[in-house]
């Protein structure tokens, strides 16, 4: 008999529910869906916004997509202009609201946008973002108006407001570097699009309450200083407004590192709570020194000072040793045990080797289902399990102005990398995270940057590395 897993698997937010005959109708995917609809002025932080819930509401086990209706449109400009050899011009012009040929090949490009959305949700998708400014109150009417004929898709509005002048020049710094403006002087780039956001203002409509009283909307003001939530009704819906309430723009850095070295990882026993190895030890001093040499000289380019750096740990004894040769008068430590490693249950405790041979089934079970297996006995976990608890950490580690150091262990490492860099859930669980090594973390409005360190304990010091992986 195996403890392994049943015949179906969970996946993280989903629900059982029992379903009359016209069960076809749902594609084989009961469960809900969602269509996130961004609206929002140009420049506004609406991409920034897109990344970052889709690598969220991803890393949480649903299935999304982003849809961006810019790129549809320079898709089908390309197809023409090798069709017709004419060049298409989509500069300020082809924005105006007054430009009737224009406006309306706008809005035919967002609906088809839309329509492949739904396409995409129907064929298995779960939440489909729709990427684009929407900026009026007919456009989003039509959105509402085409997801009300499909069964089982609901929609949130997502506006993203910015009146801070810094974010604003820095957004409109990062437009000129993208595709509509590659290769273009830059100061006739900034012209144009400046006039292109001024064409926008001019036909603009906010989403207020009095549009539709039934609709499900979010506002970000300002990147997340301020959040106004309206009828927010369904799961996925509760989960996107929820995690976007604590993101922010603060400059910081975020580390991550297993434990020091343990006796039992001198002899290949997972889980436990062992102590750390003299090596380990070496390894915890030599982290404490270069941690405060990298928080003395990460700079801020506002303040020009370093935010503080806290560290976290799990609760684990290896774990919270690799942090007793931080000074506690200098760094905030806090213990966590939403950080322990993943619970192996019965095999706590027992090399791979002692599991293969005691356990063989579920041995291979685990290995042809990493992600979902659950280890056997009371309060075997798996990385599902380790992903729905870690939840917490995510939106603190969002809400945070500090740098934080993570110490932590392997499966945990595996799981946030994961989120922090978008690697899909089932290709996480093969990441190779070797210990004495430090993975680093800068947020940067296109995305997050990776650096990593290795500790030799031959030279004594950290030295930088490749950064994949």
């Amino acid at each position: 008999m195996t403890f392994g897993p049943s015949s179906w698997t969970p996946v993280p937010g989903a629900f059982i529910q029992k379903v009359g005959k016209d069960v076809h109708a749902y594609k084989n995917e009961i469960g809900p869906k969602a269509v996130v609809v961004m609206v929002g002025l140009p420049a506004r932080g609406k991409s920034y916004i897109v990344k970052k819930l889709k690598r969220y509401i991803s890393w949480l086990g649903f299935k999304t997509k982003v849809f961006n209706v810019g790129n549809r449109r320079r898709t089908c400009a390309a197809e023409t202009e090798v069709k017709t050899g004419c060049k298409q011009n989509h500069s300020s012009d082809f924005f105006n609201p007054n430009n009737e040929d224009a406006r309306s090949l706008r809005d035919q490009l967002a609906m088809d946008t839309l329509n492949e959305v739904i396409s995409w949700l129907n064929d298995g998708g779960k939440v489909g973002i729709l990427d684009a400014t929407n900026s009026t109150k007919e456009r989003r009417q039509r959105i509402i108006d085409r997801c009300s004929r499909e069964r089982d898709i609901n929609v949130l509005f997502v506006e993203s407001i910015c009146t801070d002048p810094e974010v604003l020049a820095r957004n409109m710094e990062l437009k000129l570097s993208g595709p509509d403006y590659r290769n273009q002087q830059s100061e006739s780039a900034l012209r144009d699009f400046q006039a292109r956001v001024a064409n926008y203002e001019k036909a603009y409509e906010t989403i207020e309450d009095d549009d539709d009283e039934d609709i499900q909307y979010c506002k970000i003001i300002n990147v997340g200083k301020k959040v106004i939530a309206h009828n927010i009704q369904t799961f996925l819906a509760g989960q996107c407004v929820f995690y976007l309430m604590n993101m922010n723009l603060a400059e910081r850095q975020i580390w991550l590192t297993r434990h020091g070295e343990s006796l039992d990882n001198q002899i290949g026993r997972i889980g436990g709570d062992a102590a750390l190895s003299p090596a380990g030890d070496e390894y915890a001093e030599a982290l404490s020194t270069f941690m405060a040499e990298q928080q003395r000289n990460f700079r801020c380019s506002k303040t020009n000072t370093p935010p503080p750096l806290t560290v976290w740990t799990s609760m684990l004894r290896r774990a919270v040793e690799t942090a007793e040769h931080f000074n506690p008068h200098e760094f905030d430590i806090k213990h966590m045990k939403f950080l322990n490693e993943i619970y192996a249950g019965i095999c706590e405790g027992m090399t791979y080797e002692e599991i293969q041979e005691a356990y063989p089934e579920d041995y291979k079970a685990r290995s042809a289902n990493k992600f979902y297996y659950r280890y056997p006995g009371m309060g075997g976990e798996s990385y599902c399990d380790v992903i729905q608890r870690l939840c917490p950490v995510i939106v603190e580690l969002e809400r945070t102005r500090n740098s934080v150091l993570i110490v932590t262990h392997r499966a945990l490492m595996r799981s946030l990398l994961a989120y922090l860099m978008d690697i899909p859930l089932r290709q996480m669980t093969k990441l190779d995270i070797p210990l004495n090594t430090l993975y680093c973390i800068e947020p940067k409005p296109y995305g997050n940057v990776l650096t990593k360190y290795q500790y030799s304990h031959d030279t004594k010091t950290f030295s930088q590395i490749e950064s994949n992986l």
